[in-house]
């Protein structure tokens, strides 16, 4: 896979001695849709400000398209497209206009084709007209995706993109970045709706405490942290857990009617087949059967949890 944005021993320490970033290690390949996960205060928004050029780093190398952000500050710069948490939008311009100024910002030619197509893939084309403080706030977070591509980066960072979003608005939004993705752009989103992370993304980071603390492919780190249930549902309720049962760990629900074990998914031998043997050995009856698999949002609680 091509590397598109490589940071390396990335560190940022404040004037009063606060350690933001520490040792910041990070390949984002082109194309991909890599989800940035991380409580708050963890360092997310430092990191991608750090990259963008907004914060200055304390030591380490980024490099956008083979630049570095600092020596080749315009050139990297004009590969970047950044969607901030804060909606940042002259109220009073119309979305087309505002649009068409920030690609002129970035000493990109006027291109109305451009600024149409980017338009009418947010589903802003009707709107062009409108002054943005008529929108409403899904609408808001559109334009300022389309400010973000208005110059047509490679890399595009969405740092919360649908904070305060409805659900059907963050939906049709997620179809769009789909759609970006299609067309070749990187994406690297922040969100707090682990569900999101899970459905859209390639790829995986967790950061806690300035710290890089797992990097992995989605559905090999579901693998290789997930763990899974086994619940069986009860023809006559438990009181307790018979004795030659309790070696499996199993616990009962509150109404005592589901007995649950938990295992490990990657395991081989996962202790089933034995389980069921022992619960017919001691005459515990079910009537049905289900499993759960954990999701990414217990999978994050457990890597962030004090330890």
């Amino acid at each position: 896979m091509n590397t598109i944005l490589s940071i390396q021993q990335l560190n940022k320490v404040y004037a009063g001695g606060f350690q933001a970033l520490k040792d910041i290690n990070l390949e984002i390949f082109k194309g991909e849709i890599f989800a940035l996960l991380g409580p708050n205060g963890a360092g997310k928004t430092t990191l991608i400000n750090t990259v963008c050029g907004i914060v200055t780093p304390t030591g380490g190398t980024i490099r956008v398209g083979g630049f570095d952000v600092i020596k080749d500050f315009r050139q990297t710069r004009s590969l970047i497209g950044l969607v901030p948490q804060e909606l940042a939008t002259d109220a009073f311009e119309t979305v087309w206009d505002t649009v068409t100024l920030s690609r002129g910002l970035f000493g990109k030619a006027p291109n109305p084709a451009f600024v149409e197509h980017t338009l009418k893939q947010l589903s802003l084309w009707d709107k062009r007209n409108n002054k943005i403080t008529t929108l409403s706030g899904g609408m808001k977070r559109r334009v300022m995706i389309a400010k973000a591509l208005s110059h047509e980066p490679q890399v595009l960072f969405l740092d919360e993109p649908t904070a305060g979003v409805d659900v059907n608005l963050r939906k049709d939004m997620w179809e769009q970045v789909r759609k970006l993705k299609d067309t070749g752009v990187t994406i690297i989103l922040t969100t707090h709706y682990i569900d999101e992370a899970e459905e859209m993304a390639d790829r995986i980071g967790v950061i806690n405490h300035g710290g890089i603390i797992v990097i992995e492919d989605k559905d090999r780190l579901m693998k290789k942290l997930g763990r899974k249930e086994l619940q069986l549902d009860l023809i006559q309720p438990l009181s307790d857990v018979p004795a030659p049962l309790q070696k499996w760990k199993l616990t009962l629900n509150a109404d005592r009617t589901r007995l649950v074990y938990t295992y490990d998914s990657a395991k081989e031998d996962n202790g089933i087949a034995e389980l069921l043997a022992g619960l017919s050995a001691a005459g515990v009856t079910y009537r049905d059967i289900h499993t759960k698999q954990s999701s990414l949002e217990e999978i994050f609680i457990q890597l962030v949890r004090p330890s």
